[in-house]
């Protein structure tokens, strides 16, 4: 399983000597993300040379992408945009890359391993089913996305589908304005790397370079594209199913044991996502562009709510705790006539004998997110894993989110602002 990465930027990685196993010429990479259970890895590799090697078979299924280059795939020369993927056990041609060319490399399911073979004719491994793919992605033209979503302004050039698990490769392009009011989480991971244009959204900014891989179930979310688009290589490894939520909100809190306040003494401490932030961040741009996704929700027959910054109005993670002290009144929490003035402050005691523990225990709080795991019915071996991907299809129930708080980004580029957590 690899880490959650969000956001962070090329620039903030170390180069290695790159992992290419049998080549000739000099390349260095930036480790991405790396799943240390299984080899699985995201690069980005410079080629300091010329470097090449001849036909063989990879340990992983293992794609190539030019962002600025040449690249010689069996005889056929491609520049900018290239794609290759090569599937674990299958024979591949002869492959050379110019000195000077930026690629981002893939490898799923193994380690970097590359057994040379004759040619193409040698014999693929028993396990094999797909073949070579070479694309040249400059010269495909964009498809509006199959669900126009929240608006239209979303573009897409499959690069390939795993016809068993679904994983998938892809490249997406946001028009100028093309926006998302809601929060969405998947039941797949999903990876993606900013190649052009800039992208605003609850947990940065995407421009070129920065990277993030998000485990299934990450919220996530409040994108708006900025001005002349936005283009990035996205991968999910299965069918991407989004589930939206609105109106989220976190808290947390606890009672100090060893520290405190400079007076002393042992404090109690609370705070909201909605605390992080407390002076509007979005422009009056990215306002107007969700705005407009509403509107365009809206005309489809969609009953969404306004969209609203975190920081800005009623806190939500306090009307939904005095909604549930009202239940549990209601339900019979306290056991005696409630007619003492009850305020609702920062200084909220209850020196009167009844326990707010009965009380709690018995508010219905809404749909238990553990009835969503289905743990039992997961055997794989990442029955222990809540963050890895699993299988689902339209009539099985939406798992629950995963609750990501602060997860790595980058010192260069990335921020926290709390919005939409």
């Amino acid at each position: 399983m690899r880490p959650h990465v969000e956001l962070i930027h090329e620039d903030d990685y170390v180069w290695h000597p790159a992992e290419l196993p049998r080549g000739e010429g000099r390349a260095s990479e930036r480790r991405l993300s790396v799943d240390e259970e299984d080899g699985s890895s995201s690069l980005r590799i410079d080629f300091h040379t010329d470097w090449g090697r001849g036909p063989g078979i990879h340990h992983a299924n293992t794609e190539y992408y030019v962002l600025e280059g040449t690249v010689r795939y069996g005889g056929r020369e491609f520049g900018k945009g290239a794609y290759i993927h090569a599937p674990k056990g299958v024979p591949t041609d002869s492959i050379w890359f110019a000195a000077g060319t930026r690629i981002l490399h893939f490898r799923e399911y193994g380690e970097s391993g590359f057994d040379p073979v004759d040619s193409v004719n040698a014999p693929r491994w028993a396990e094999a089913y797909e073949d070579v793919i070479v694309l040249d992605t400059e010269a495909m033209t964009w498809d509006h996305v199959p669900n126009v979503g929240p608006m239209p302004g979303l573009y897409i050039k499959y690069l390939h589908i795993d016809p068993r698990t679904n994983f998938y490769t892809r490249l997406v392009y946001a028009e100028e304005g093309w926006s998302d009011h809601r929060l969405a989480h998947h039941p797949c991971y999903e990876e993606a790397y900013t190649i052009s244009g800039r992208m605003t959204y609850n947990f940065g900014d995407l421009d070129p370079g920065t990277y993030f891989f998000r485990p299934a179930r990450i919220k996530h979310g409040h994108f708006v594209a900025d001005r002349g688009g936005t283009a990035w290589i996205l991968r999910s490894d299965g069918q991407l199913r989004n589930w939206y939520s609105e109106q989220t909100w976190v808290r947390w809190g606890a009672v100090a044991t060893n520290w405190a306040t400079p007076q002393g003494g042992r404090i109690r401490w609370s705070q909201s996502s909605h605390d992080l932030a407390d002076q509007p961040w979005r422009n009056e741009f990215e306002r107007e562009s969700l705005q407009k996704s509403i509107a365009f929700q809206r005309e489809q027959g969609d009953k969404v709510t306004d969209y609203r910054e975190h920081g800005q109005g009623t806190d939500p993670s306090v009307l939904a705790m005095l909604k549930a002290m009202d239940a549990a009144t209601l339900q019979g929490g306290h056991g005696h006539s409630h007619d003492h003035e009850h305020s609702h402050s920062d200084e909220h005691s209850h020196d009167h004998d009844h326990s707010h523990d009965e009380a709690a225990a018995k508010v219905d709080w809404g749909a238990d997110p553990r009835q969503y795991e289905r743990t039992g019915e997961r055997t794989d071996a990442n029955a222990y894993n809540w963050g890895a991907s699993y299988p689902t299809g339209p009539a099985d129930p939406t798992m629950a989110p995963i609750i990501s708080t602060l997860p790595v980004r980058s010192r260069s580029r990335g921020r926290w602002n709390g919005e939409g957590m």
